[in-house]
């Protein structure tokens, strides 16, 4: 005897198509609005970039190798806020960070100017405005959490969940925690949501620690 599967596989149809439908609007909104910001923002990323070159030697931006959706590397941009002998690991596991930032590197952390470059990786896919923040390539305990709970399909963002609720003061088990509620609650309406959080936290410099 034959099994009916018609109006369940419709559902699951539906459900997929959907799905496509809300990833290929979340594209084009970040696609539009990352060049709406990049216009407003061009004349304060020119005045960063000069004030980083004067600061202290080095390049205006640093290169970072950083874990995309599915953990594939990419190569994600910020102004440059430490020196370039700075140990290639997460910020907060450096000894002392403070030895390592330039003079204008603490100002650009907690205005988060630092970010701006970023939305480059926004223009070209590697990123969204909202999703997990990209770990580093070699934060293997952070990836691999995020692996274990689905949440490595998603593409990084400029600012997510976690990033609302705190930051850099998270442990990284609270951080996946937030991460997969995000992968699990996501929509165009919460993504507002987080972007306009993150407005007023950045206003504010919350949850920054260096």
């Amino acid at each position: 005897m034959g099994v009916a599967s018609g109006p369940r596989g419709g559902t699951v149809n539906v459900i997929a198509i959907g799905k496509n439908t809300d990833i290929f609007m979340k594209r084009v909104f970040d696609f539009m609005f990352s060049f709406v910001v990049l216009l407003f923002f061009i004349m304060p990323m020119l005045l960063v970039a000069l004030l980083v070159k004067c600061s202290s030697p080095g390049p205006i931006l640093y290169w970072s190798d950083r874990v995309g959706k599915n953990n594939a590397i990419f190569k994600m941009p910020k102004f440059r806020t430490m020196r370039t002998d700075t140990p290639a690991i997460a910020t907060h596991l450096l000894s002392d960070p403070d030895r390592y930032l330039t003079s204008i590197g603490k100002f650009l952390r907690k205005s988060s100017l630092d970010e701006l470059p970023q939305l480059w990786s926004i223009v070209r896919g590697d990123m969204s405005f909202v999703g997990p923040r990209p770990a580093l390539y070699n934060q293997q305990d952070l990836i691999q959490l995020r692996t274990e709970k689905g949440i490595h399909i998603l593409k990084p963002g400029l600012t997510g969940w976690a990033q609302i609720n705190g930051r850099d003061e998270l442990p990284i088990p609270v951080k996946v925690q937030y991460d997969e509620y995000y992968l699990r609650h996501r929509s165009f309406l919460l993504d507002l949501e987080i972007m306009l959080m993150t407005f007023f936290k950045v206003l504010r410099s919350d949850g920054v620690q260096h």
